[in-house]
C-alpha cells in the first residue's frame, strides 16, 4: 500500500510538471505568434467594425473599417464618404475587437495592392477628393495621375466637377506625406 501511494504521488507530480511545461510552451508560442503580427494583420481582424483612427496632425477618422491593404486602410465615415488612410499616418486605433487575421503570405496579390495602386483607383474614378497631409494641411480637387512617389492633384472647388475652367492649378503631392484621402460628394464639401 505504501508503494502504491508513493507511485501515485510521483505520477501526480509528473503530470503536474508536464501540464505546467505544456502551458508555458503554449503561452510562449502564443507570444511568438502575436510578436510576428503586423498592425495590418491586427486590423484585418476588425473588418466591418466601427473604429477611430488617430492620424496625428491630420486628425481623427471615425467609421467602419471596410478594407485593409499592406500600407493603407479604407474607412467609410458617418457621411458615407470613403476615406483612404495611409497606414503610416495612423498613430493609434480604438474600437478593435479581439480577432486578428492570419498574416498575409509574402507573394499574395493583395499584398501588392499598395497605397499607390489604391490612389490609381481614385484617378480612374475621377472623384473629387480632399487630401489631408500629415501636417494637417488640406488640399482639394481631383487626382490626375500617380507617379513613383507623388500624385498630381488638379486643384478645384469640391462642389465643381473637374473641368478645365474650374481647375485653379496642378499640384504634385508627395505620397509619403499623404495621411488621408476623402471622397467628396459635389455640393457637400
Amino acid at each position: 500500500m505504501r508503494w502504491q501511494q508513493l507511485f501515485a504521488d510521483l505520477q501526480a507530480q509528473f503530470e503536474a510538471e508536464e501540464a505546467a511545461a505544456e502551458q508555458a510552451e503554449s503561452a510562449s508560442r502564443e507570444r511568438a505568434e502575436v510578436g510576428a503580427l503586423g498592425i495590418a494583420d491586427r486590423l484585418r481582424g476588425a473588418l466591418g467594425l466601427p473604429v477611430v483612427l488617430a492620424c496625428g496632425a491630420a486628425g481623427a477618422v471615425a467609421g467602419v473599417l471596410v478594407e485593409v491593404g499592406p500600407d493603407w486602410l479604407l474607412v467609410e465615415d458617418d457621411g458615407a464618404r470613403q476615406c483612404l488612410i495611409a497606414l503610416a499616418a495612423v498613430r493609434s486605433v480604438a474600437g478593435l475587437g479581439r480577432r486578428t487575421a492570419v498574416p498575409e503570405t509574402a507573394g499574395s496579390v493583395r499584398g501588392r495592392l499598395d497605397l499607390r495602386r489604391a490612389l490609381r483607383g481614385l484617378v480612374r474614378d475621377r472623384s473629387a477628393v480632399q487630401v489631408v497631409l500629415d501636417d494637417g494641411g488640406v488640399l482639394g480637387g481631383t487626382l490626375d495621375r500617380v507617379g513613383a512617389d507623388y500624385v498630381e492633384l488638379a486643384e478645384h472647388p469640391g462642389d465643381l466637377p473637374r473641368r478645365a475652367e474650374a481647375v485653379q492649378g496642378v499640384r504634385a503631392v508627395v505620397i509619403s506625406r499623404i495621411a488621408v484621402v476623402r471622397t467628396v460628394t459635389p455640393g457637400l464639401e
